[in-house]
C-alpha cells in the first residue's frame, strides 16, 4: 500500500523567497521541472500531499496565487514524458499550451503534455488535483494529442465526469489500495482520460473502451500466466469488471479468453521444450511452471495443438 507524503511551506519562519524556493524544489521533483513565481506576494504558501496509484503519480495542491512555466530548456532536462491532468477543486486557473489557453473553475479539468512548453497562472489561492500519467504506458491510439491539449472538460457529465470522480476517489483511497488494485485504478484513470479525449475528438468510444479492456486483460494474463490459479473469475476481480465484459472484449478475436490463455501457455511450453538449456528439465515440471496442473491434460492439449506429443516435439527440436 502507498502512503501519502506531505510537503508544506506553511508554518515556516522562512522569507517568501525561501518558501518559494522550497515550493519550486518540491514541484520540480513531483510534477516536473518548472519555474515558479509568486507575483511578489509576501504571503506565498504552498502545501502538497502526494503519493502513487500504480504508475500514476497523484498530488493534491493547496497554494496561494502564483505562476509556473515549463520552458524548452527544462523539457530537454527531462527523461520521461507525461500527460498531466489537473482537476480544479477550488479557485480559478489559466492553462496555456500550443498557442491556446483555457480557464478552469472548480469541477473542471484539463490535460496537457509535459514534452511541450506550457504555463499555469493561478491569480488567486487554488486547490488542485494533479495526476502524472507516463505517455509510454498509454495504449497506442489513432489520436493526435496536440489539438486536444489544454481543453476544458466537465466533471459533471459524461465520460469526463467519470474521469474526474475516479481521480478524486483514487486520491482519497490511496492508502487503502494494495499493489494489484492500484494498478487497476491507474489503468482506469488512464483509460477514462483517453476516452474523454476520444469523445472530444468526435471518435466513438464504445469500441475503444472494449479494445482498452482487451489490452488490459492481455497484459494481466501475460503477467500472471505462470499462476495455476489464473481464471476468468480472477481476471474479472483484478480488473474490477464483469465476466461478461471480459468475454465481450474478446469478441471478434481469433481465440476466446480461455483459448488465449491456453495458447499462450502452450507456446511457452513449446519454446522451453526446444531450449537446449532446459534439456534435463522434466516435461512435467516445464508444464507445471506454466500453469498446467495435470500432466495428462497438458499432453492431450499439446498434441491437439501441434500434432505431436511433448516428448516427440522435444526430440525433434533437439
Amino acid at each position: 500500500m502507498t502512503k501519502t507524503t506531505v510537503i508544506s511551506t506553511e508554518g515556516t519562519a522562512a522569507t517568501v523567497r525561501d518558501r518559494l524556493h522550497l515550493w519550486g524544489d518540491s514541484v520540480w521533483k513531483l510534477i516536473g521541472g518548472l519555474q515558479s513565481d509568486a507575483f511578489g506576494d509576501d504571503n506565498f504558501n504552498g502545501h502538497i500531499e502526494h503519493g502513487e496509484v500504480g504508475y500514476v503519480r497523484i498530488c493534491r495542491l493547496r497554494v496561494t496565487k502564483h505562476r509556473v512555466v515549463r520552458t524548452p530548456g527544462l523539457i530537454s532536462r527531462s527523461e520521461r514524458g507525461y500527460l498531466k491532468i489537473v482537476a480544479q477543486l477550488r479557485g480559478r486557473a489559466c492553462f496555456e499550451q500550443n498557442g491556446r489557453d483555457v480557464w478552469l473553475s472548480p469541477g473542471e479539468w484539463s490535460v496537457y503534455d509535459t514534452t511541450r512548453a506550457y504555463s499555469v497562472t493561478n491569480p488567486e489561492s487554488v486547490e488542485q488535483l494533479v495526476l502524472m500519467v507516463p505517455k509510454d504506458v498509454l495504449p497506442e491510439q489513432r489520436l493526435a494529442l496536440d489539438p486536444l491539449m489544454v481543453q476544458r472538460f466537465s466533471g459533471s457529465a459524461g465520460v469526463s465526469r467519470l474521469a474526474f470522480e475516479t481521480a478524486r476517489s483514487a486520491f482519497d483511497e490511496i492508502e487503502t489500495l494494495h499493489d494489484g488494485a492500484a494498478d487497476s485504478v491507474a489503468d482506469a484513470i488512464s483509460g477514462l482520460v483517453i476516452q474523454s479525449l476520444l469523445e472530444r475528438n468526435g471518435q466513438p468510444t464504445g469500441l475503444s473502451l472494449r479494445e482498452a479492456l482487451r489490452d488490459r486483460t492481455k497484459d494481466y494474463i501475460r503477467r500472471h500466466l505462470r499462476d495455476p490459479r489464473l481464471s476468468i473469475d480472477q481476471v474479472a476481480r483484478a480488473l474490477n469488471c464483469s465476466k461478461r465484459h471480459l468475454h465481450n472484449a474478446f469478441a471478434g478475436e481469433p481465440d476466446s479468453l480461455a483459448g488465449h490463455v491456453m495458447n499462450l501457455r502452450l507456446d511457452a511450453c513449446r519454446r522451453d521444450l526446444a531450449d537446449a538449456r532446459l534439456a534435463r528439465e522434466p516435461i512435467a515440471e516445464i508444464a507445471r511452471g506454466w500453469g498446467f496442473t495435470s500432466s495428462a491434460h497438458f499432453s492431450r492439449v499439446f498434441r491437439a495443438r501441434y500434432g505431436q506429443s511433448p516428448s516427440e516435439w522435444r526430440a525433434a527440436a533437439g
